[in-house]
């Protein structure tokens, strides 16, 4: 399912819940101290589009938590942190998204904090051991250039990987 198919009703439905990353060219994933990535999507209101977001990861061995709010504007959404983070902000969109809604791709615009990048996520609880040859046979529909599909690094731990 591609990104013109996805309105503010299809984001309330398929977002909620956490999603594994799995493959990214996003270099906070790659440095190799960040560890597990994870999104938590809860809904907060459906209209507007608003979501409360737990970006979890582990660091030397200790869960570690980024608190933010989406609110979706036209096509993106915009992300802002809690706590200390209240003043920084992104712009994100999804890309694309399997028929099954459990395969998504994430689009991560520059920002003054953070460059350019892609995450591919899986809902965390289904099973996608193909996940890899499923997105490289449908880049198009997952929204992805062949040159962003080659950019992304694989992540091989963990049952959702292929």
């Amino acid at each position: 399912m591609g990104a013109a198919a996805l309105d503010e009703r299809t984001l309330a439905d398929l977002l909620p819940g956490t999603w594994t990353i799995v493959a990214t060219n996003f270099p906070m994933w790659l440095t190799g101290q960040r560890l597990e990535p994870r999104f938590t999507y809860e809904l907060v209101t459906e209209s507007p589009l608003v979501l409360s977001d737990d970006v979890s990861y582990v660091e030397e061995g200790e869960e570690k938590h980024i608190l933010g709010q989406d609110t979706l504007r036209g096509d993106e959404f915009v992300w802002r942190g809690r706590k200390l983070l209240r003043l920084v902000s992104s712009r994100w969109s999804v890309a694309g998204v399997s028929d099954d809604g459990d395969i998504a791709v994430v689009r991560f615009s520059k920002s003054l904090a953070t460059p350019a990048g892609v995450d591919i996520i899986v809902r965390e609880g289904t099973s996608h051991p193909e996940v890899r040859r499923t997105v490289a046979h449908a880049t198009d529909d997952f929204g992805l250039t062949p040159e962003e599909f080659g950019s992304l690094t694989w992540f091989t731990a963990g049952p959702t990987t292929g």
